[in-house]
Parts: structure tokens; C-alpha cells; sequence
């Protein structure tokens, strides 16, 4: 899913600080090496080998999400997300998780609208498990009707948990369905509540088969391991493995927004919310690190310029964050923020877009500019220190902007940006005719339609 209200503290290592205040460039990152093998059937192997620690992280990026999906079958691949460990032919239900735990190690998966993935640490020793596991629900996962039916109403019940009895994820589901009117982004990573009711044996299967198969998957393996030997293993239990052509392309494409758009939300709440955003790029567009850099510019830390003007200097709100999409198709930048109470949100919102007028018109210093793209670099930096980050970051690359030597490149790019990129990305997409606003009213009358009495969630109190 997406991020939302960054945290107001300074995301950054401890090491950079003094870098940080003084205005002074971030140290160079040390360059990451992979190991790469693509089998017969198109999957691809990525290796990053690391004996500093005992453990491994073994992660399978399937190439395929809510972007993938169309109306009536919206909210599979996030339903795929759980299916996935309900069992198959050689590891039944469950099985594949006690026998992970008894090696001492762990898993789990999320989905976001452009990738599915499954993620597993272990032990080294573990290695030939993971990888008989993981063939296994690729190539020969079960669909017992009972399981999809239990799995239906897990899915129905984390939607009711995480957006229905949500005032921000309700809002930002309103925000997105409003900006993204014929983008594959229209609809919710969780799917509509009717899709969910409505999916079939059938629709699961060929989605399965369209979408995690090898030819588009991509498993990255980063720790306490040989790339030899990953191949090798590779061979034994993915290389036979059949390979569909993968997902076809999308064809529907985000049109141009020619006017404001606004959205009101009425739920019962204590405090109003709101959500601004403004259409933008895909992750290889030239302006995509701008719109970064100006991300950080605005929300980043304590000192930031929305932090520091409309939290602690004019006491307007109470939190407030900002994020620019990573996405394949264009997204969207949003800032967020909840007002204290008794203050207007359109007050707020009015304070935001004065400080947005300010760094359309003044020209960026030097110093605000290298903390931003410091606190960017750093981030990337502590992220990467685990075989967790580091098997995210390489698969990730690989996945949205073709290449896991984007890892090695994104400093470079941070660093390239300048003060007028930043003014130019601000005044070419910030603009009042390219946004939608999205707010949420208090109303302690108003009434939850969104769910049908008698539905799964309508009796499921828990979620996954």
C-alpha cells in the first residue's frame, strides 16, 4: 500500500546528523554487487552475496498487481497475497509455514498496485526449503473451495478493518478514486467490496496462471550464500516449471486532469482530515527525483517547511506529511495533514498553498537543498544495511525501473538535482488545476453503506 502522514521525526542514521546540520554532502554509498542467472522459462535469479551475517532473505517479486487487474475482478492479486500460503501439492495447508518455523525462520508478502511479493528470512540452512516451498505454491498452488471461501471473508474483513473502519484509508480511497478517473489506479489495492463478494474458482485460476508463473517472477536472494549454489538449486526447482506469457499490457492510461476536483467524506470522527494531491510521473521519468526531492524539502523532519510553518510555527495542525508515488504509471504527489482541533481545514489548506507560493517564487539555498537530498540518500543508506532492505531495494529496481543496477545509480540522481528542478516539477505539476482534495467531515450521524448487511465482513471482526 501506499505510505501516508509520514512521522514528523527526522527519518535518519544517527551518523548522518552532523552531515545533515551543517549542509554538507551525505558520504558516498558503497556500490552493491548481484550475481544474475535467468532460466529457460524466463524467471530470473538475483544474488547478493553477504557472509557478514548467518541469515538470508530470499524475496519473490511477482510482476503483477492492482495495476493488472480490471472492474470485476479488482483486489485479486492483494487476494493472491494470502492464497499463497494456503497450500499445494507438496506443502499442504500450513505446512509450509511450520516446517519454515521449525528451521527458524519466518515469512510474509504484501501487495502494492504494480507487484505482489513474497518474502522469507531464514537460516542458510534453510535455502532448499524456501525454494522447494516457493516452486511449489508457483507452480502447483490449491484451490479448495472451502480455503477460498474462509480466504474471501479474511480479505472482506481486513477491507473493513484498514478502509471502511478507517477515516484515512476511506479518504484516501476516495482521493485516489476521484484523481485516477481511467487509470488502472482508479481502484483500491484491497478491491471493491462487490468484486471481492463476486470473484470465481475460475477467475482465480487463470489469474494465477496470467500472473505467478516464472516468466514473471524475479527472486532476489541477499545473505550468507553462494550464487552457485542458489543456481544450481534454481535449476532443481524452477527450470521445469512452465511458463504462460505473462500479463498483457496495460493499455489504460491516466488522462489529462483539466480542473480542480473535490471530494467530501462524511464519517463519525473527532477531528477532520485532509488529502491533497496533484498528478505526476512514473518512476523513470527525468522528474520523478525532483518531485523527490521536493517530497523531502516539504515533510521531512521537524525542520522541514510544512513541519516547521504549520505544526510548530502557526499551530495549525497536528500532523502533516507529504509523498510522491513510485509507481509504473504516472501517480500522484499528496500532502496530508489533520488540523487542531477547532481549526478549519480549509485554513490549513490555505497556509500550505501559501508555503507553496513561497518556494515557487524564492529561489531554493543551498543548504535546505543538500539536507533534502541527504536525508533522501540516508534513508536509502539505513535501509540497505539489512539483507532485508537490501533483497527490497535490488527487487524492486529490477521490477519498476527495469534494472537492479538502479540501486547503484539512485544516489547519483538524488544529487544531480538542483534548485531549479525543484522550482520547475513545483510549478509544473503543483498547480490548481491539476489537483484533487479529498476531506473528511466529522458527523456523528452519518451511516456506513458501503457493506452489505449479511456480507462476510459484516460479521468478521478480525483480519489477517
Amino acid at each position: 500500500m501506499q505510505r501516508w502522514f509520514r512521522t514528523a521525526a527526522p527519518r535518519l542514521l544517527v551518523a548522518f546528523s552532523a552531515v545533515l546540520a551543517m549542509g554538507a554532502a551525505a558520504p558516498a554509498s558503497a556500490q552493491i554487487h548481484v550475481e544474475s542467472k535467468t532460466l529457460g522459462n524466463g524467471m530470473k535469479l538475483l544474488v547478493q552475496e553477504d557472509s557478514s551475517i548467518p541469515n538470508i532473505a530470499f524475496y519473490t517479486f511477482y510482476k503483477v498487481g492492482s495495476r493488472n487487474e480490471h472492474e470485476g475482478i479488482t483486489g485479486l492479486s492483494h487476494f493472491f497475497e494470502h492464497m499463497m500460503f494456503n497450500g499445494a501439492k507438496r506443502y499442504g495447508k500450513g505446512e509450509f509455514d511450520a516446517a519454515l518455523d521449525n528451521a527458524g525462520g519466518t515469512n510474509n508478502a504484501y501487495t502494492q498496485t504494480d507487484m505482489t511479493v513474497y518474502q522469507d528470512w531464514t537460516p542458510q540452512g534453510a535455502l532448499e526449503l524456501v525454494m522447494d516451498a516457493e516452486s511449489d505454491r508457483m507452480e502447483n498452488l490449491a484451490f479448495v473451495p472451502a480455503v477460498v471461501e474462509s480466504e474471501r471473508q479474511v480479505v472482506y474483513s481486513e477491507r473493513r478493518l484498514r478502509t471502511d473502519n478507517s477515516n484515512p484509508g476511506t479518504l484516501e480511497e476516495a482521493l485516489r478514486a476521484a484523481a485516477f478517473e481511467s487509470s488502472p489506479y482508479h481502484w483500491p489495492v484491497v478491491g471493491w467490496p462487490s468484486d471481492i463478494e463476486g470473484w470465481t474458482i475460475d477467475d482465480l485460476k487463470s489469474y494465477h496462471a496470467m500472473g505467478y508463473s516464472p516468466r514473471n517472477a524475479t527472486a532476489v536472494v541477499v545473505g550468507n550464500v553462494k550464487a552457485a549454489e542458489v543456481f544450481a538449486l534454481a535449476d532443481k526447482y524452477f527450470a521445469n516449471i512452465p511458463a504462460p506469457a505473462p500479463p498483457p499490457p496495460v493499455r489504460t492510461k491516466g488522462m489529462p486532469q483539466h480542473g480542480e476536483r473535490r471530494v467530501e467524506v462524511r464519517k463519525p470522527a473527532e477531528l477532520p482530515l485532509q488529502f491533497i494531491a496533484w498528478h505526476t510521473v512514473d518512476v523513470k521519468s527525468p522528474d520523478y527525483y525532483p518531485l523527490l526531492v521536493l517530497d523531502s524539502i516539504l515533510s521531512t523532519g521537524q525542520s522541514s517547511r510544512l513541519y516547521r510553518s504549520l505544526v510548530d510555527g502557526q499551530q495549525l495542525a497536528l500532523s502533516i506529511g507529504s509523498n510522491q508515488d513510485e509507481t509504473m504509471d504516472p501517480g500522484l504527489f499528496s500532502i496530508q495533514h489533520q488540523p487542531r482541533a477547532g481549526v478549519a481545514p480549509e485554513k490549513v489548506e490555505a497556509a500550505i498553498y501559501a508555503e507553496l507560493d513561497k518556494l515557487r517564487t524564492t529561489p531554493l539555498g543551498a543548504a535546505e537543498l543538500t539536507k533534502a537530498k541527504n536525508q533522501i540518500v540516508a534513508q536509502n543508506y539505513r535501509e540497505q544495511q539489512t539483507i532485508a532492505g537490501r533483497a527490497q531495494a535490488i527487487g524492486a529496481a529490477e521490477v519498476l525501473f527495469g534494472s537492479w543496477t538502479h540501486v547503484n545509480d539512485e544516489e547519483k540522481l538524488v544529487n544531480a538535482v538542483t534548485a531549479a528542478d525543484v522550482q520547475r516539477v513545483l510549478n509544473k505539476y503543483l498547480v490548481a488545476s491539476n489537483r484533487t482534495v479529498a476531506t473528511l467531515v466529522p458527523d456523528a450521524t452519518a451511516v456506513d453503506t458501503n457493506t452489505p448487511a449479511g456480507s462476510p465482513a459484516a460479521s468478521e471482526g478480525g483480519a489477517e
